[in-house]
């Protein structure tokens, strides 16, 4: 059997991007014509990295392959925590990849852990070390339903304490870059072997025996090849890829090797389009190459031991030439294109962080002392509650943690103190530091954890803690004049997303004067009750007085509130909120303010809300993110409804005029062009947007703005297009041998060919791909026994395939 050994591992992750508040992700404008950038990135890289295509000569798809089933791959618990709410599909071919690679791989799975949320764990505590390694083996657990045999530590940052830490827990490996090797040796010789600076043999596994008596083994990536396939374009061709691996193994060593790199696994997708499809013909050449052996890194250490051992230089990573420099000072690392910039803010965000944590520590254990003798095993428990917060999942976990016959109060302060912590931890993200300057979104995103961590301190002692936070943002240089220090960015982006009970409450009452809440709804991370309600409506203007109790599902905390709304049109809306008093003061506020709504005297009713609610006064800014922009949306469609007639009118009276332009190869006035390419476009956004549009309307408007030439929107129509596809192709899935179905399909296929719209195509392709392996056989051998009906149905199956370019 062939002794050459080749592996491929992918590090998945991204940054935490929920606002820590809501444990949201909000909507982000540049994601567009996605709601984020998780959605998108899903949509390049995680999704498609679940159901690759593999081309034939003629760049048909002859085959689909789950690319994680064949690759060694981790993926960040918090992108797994999103992806299982938000991209179920995506979740499960990830689990059901790693049962598959456990059948090919001698019983080892592909799927590795990562320390918890990717902060620089030599820069961490002992005590967050071993709290990250905790959540990352129980999370792993939780979703694998296995122990992990290795653990991918954020930016492959380690020292001697880090090993220690992996090794106490359990894990049996770790993977590094080339640079972190200090020295080797074949195990029981007497003399080391400078290994530095890359001149390790990366074909072989180690094993890095440890102060304490442990050990772990150890791998150390090929370099040059995994730089290539990140940086210098290697995945623009999979045999080439394939190639290049197959180039690494020494031609003049007959002993066991072991080719294999470490890349970020966006490479795969999102950095390189179609990169999934270079992988996946890479895995299925390599699969296929008698020659040598696919393998992962668990199933290459039960066959063939260590039998050198190394030891690293400590306080290292694979991204900092300075070891983990730029996770703490100004270093000379960065992401490039900003000459004048520097990174002198690294060190005092750190010092910022580290004061908040000790504070915090002082605080944690002095409030826990009287529940708990070991308050830091506590923490490294509550993954329980991270990974699942039903009632009674935190119910059992605060008995099996302070015992029965705790206070509501009590419960309160315990989930608040652990959350506290919690974002403590996810304050240390990696990515805070990696850019080149403070005031971006992954720096913001620390802050914003920073400062969830210090608001639930001063909500648990009654302490202020937040002024010298600030203080110490103002010690805090960006690159950007106008912001001077990160100060400034932290006024203007992280306190107004600071959330307390009545502004949640506050956004619950503006949202519903638009959206009619059920009697008991969830709300993000919170729930809501309503106890009363008067809705009135004059025209466009609305009045809404309620009563609404609210729980945060994360603390328990609890609020009665009573509100009023009063909405005037457009995105003007006016609100009072404040904590409930009684039955008595709701009703007089209802009598008064319906009375003065019914006789139209506004004025009034605003005099009423200061009255009532003080300064607790709330507008449409006061609303979260999405809802600003569904509102908006509303809005925008109520305007144009009302446009539309005049839209349809100056299009019909344009049209004959741009078309003379054309035929005398005159140049369009654009105060005449743009209006007409405005109403063109949402005449076709509105069709597509249609459940079941209508396909000859959508080709006849398509054909019309094709003859004047009309700018597209190419984005959105041919995002729309393919969820009009998908919707169809999900239809023929439920029902496959649905002769009218497919023909519908069919026909929508053929409409887009004759049109400028070129949609994607993906899931159209998986679900035709799956009729395929499932039907087409039984089918055809009917169709050959003289069946008409199988007939006319393979006919029009051979169509769909033409269509979606699959091989036939």
């Amino acid at each position: 059997m062939s002794k050459k050994y080749v592996c491929v591992h992918g590090h998945f992750y991204q940054p935490p991007r929920e606002n820590p508040w809501l444990n949201k992700v909000e909507i982000q404008e540049s994601a567009y014509p996605y709601h984020d950038w998780n959605h998108r990135i899903n949509a390049e890289c995680y999704v498609r990295n679940s159901a690759s295509r593999i081309l034939d000569e003629e760049g048909k798809i002859q085959a689909i392959m789950n690319n994680y089933a064949w690759m060694s791959f981790n993926i960040g618990p918090t992108l797994l925590a999103w992806m299982q709410s938000e991209t179920p599909q995506t979740y499960e071919a990830i689990l059901e990849a790693d049962k598959q690679s456990q059948e090919a791989f001698s019983g080892h799975g592909s799927a590795l852990a990562q320390a918890y949320n990717h902060l620089i764990m030599p820069l961490a505590n002992k005590r967050d070390q071993e709290t990250q390694v905790i959540w990352g083996i129980e999370d792993f657990k939780s979703r694998y339903n296995r122990m992990p045999e290795g653990m991918w530590l954020g930016e492959t940052a380690v020292n001697t304490d880090v090993l220690e830490m992996l090794a106490k827990h359990g894990i049996k490996f770790t993977i590094l870059s080339p640079y972190q090797a200090k020295q080797v040796r074949k195990i029981g010789a007497k003399d080391w072997e400078d290994a530095s600076d890359a001149k390790v043999n990366t074909r072989r596994a180690y094993k890095c025996n440890l102060p304490s008596g442990n050990e772990i083994s150890l791998f150390f990536y090929d370099g040059p090849a995994s730089q290539a396939v990140a940086f210098e374009g290697l995945l623009n061709n999979g045999e080439a890829f394939a190639d290049r691996l197959r180039g690494q193994f020494d031609e003049d060593d007959d002993d066991m090797e072991l080719v294999h790199i470490a890349t970020d696994g966006e490479s795969y997708g999102h950095h390189h389009k179609l990169g999934e499809m270079a992988l996946s013909y890479c895995l299925h050449s390599l699969e296929e190459d008698e020659d040598l052996n696919l393998t992962i890194y668990g199933e290459f250490l039960e066959k063939f031991p260590p039998e050198y051992e190394a030891q690293i230089i400590e306080d290292t990573s694979w991204s900092c030439y300075h070891g983990v420099e730029r996770w703490r000072s100004d270093c000379g690392c960065n992401t490039g294109g900003n000459e004048d910039w520097n990174q002198e803010w690294r060190k005092p965000l750190r010092e910022a962080f580290d004061q908040v944590r000790e504070k915090l520590i002082t605080l944690y254990e002095k409030k826990m002392e009287p529940f708990s003798s070991d308050p830091w095993g506590v923490r490294n428990k509550y993954i329980q509650v991270i990974l699942d917060r039903d009632t009674a999942n935190v119910k059992k976990f605060l008995s099996e943690n302070f015992g029965d016959g705790l206070s509501k109060e009590d419960e309160v302060k315990l989930l608040k103190l652990l959350e506290m912590q919690y974002h403590t931890m996810l304050m240390y993200t990696s990515c805070g530091w990696f850019f080149d300057e403070v005031s971006g979104i992954e720096s913001m995103q620390d802050i914003f954890y920073a400062q969830r961590a210090v608001q639930l301190a001063e909500e648990i002692s009654g302490d202020s803690y937040e002024p010298d936070f600030v203080e110490s943002l103002k010690k805090i240089p960006s690159n950007i004049p106008e912001y001077g220090t990160v100060h400034k960015a932290y006024e203007l982006y992280v306190k107004p997303m600071e959330l307390d009970m009545i502004r949640i409450g506050a956004h619950y009452a503006v949202s519903s004067i638009f959206e009619e809440f059920p009697e008991e709804v969830t709300l993000y991370n919170f729930s809501a009750t309503i106890k009363a309600s008067h809705y009135y409506e004059a025209g466009k203007q609305k009045l809404m007085i309620a009563r609404t109790e609210f729980r945060s599902d994360i603390t328990w905390e609890d609020l009665d509130i009573s509100y009023a709304v009063l909405y005037m049109g457009d995105h003007h809306i006016f609100g009072g909120v404040r904590q409930y008093i009684s039955p008595e003061a709701l009703e007089e506020l209802h009598d008064k303010m319906s009375y003065y709504f019914e006789k139209g005297n506004i004025y009034e009713i605003f005099n009423l809300m200061d009255t009532h609610f003080g300064n607790h006064n709330y507008s449409f800014w006061h609303l979260f993110r999405d809802e600003q922009h569904l509102i908006m949306k509303q809005v925008m469609e109520t305007n144009l409804t009302g446009a539309e007639g005049a839209m349809q009118q100056l299009y019909d009276n344009t049209y004959p005029l741009l078309k003379t332009f054309q035929e005398i190869n005159m140049r369009v006035p654009s105060r005449l062009k743009l209006p007409v390419e405005m109403a063109v476009n949402n005449r076709l956004v509105k069709e597509l947007k249609k459940k079941d549009c209508n396909l000859k309307k959508l080709e006849s408007q398509i054909k019309s703005a094709v003859s004047i030439q009309a700018n597209l929107d190419m984005v959105t129509l041919n995002f729309l297009a393919d969820r009009q596809l998908t919707e169809r192709m999900l239809e023929l899935e439920q029902k496959p041998l649905d002769l009218k179905l497919l023909k519908k399909v069919n026909t929508f296929l053929k409409m887009l060919e004759d049109t400028p719209l070129s949609p994607e195509k993906w899931e159209a392709q998986n679900i035709t791909f799956g009729i395929k392996e499932n039907h087409y056989q039984d089918m055809f051998k009917r169709s050959e026994d003289g069946d008409e009906s199988a007939s006319k149905w393979v006919q029009a199956f051979q169509e769909l395939e033409e269509s979606v370019n699959l091989s036939l």
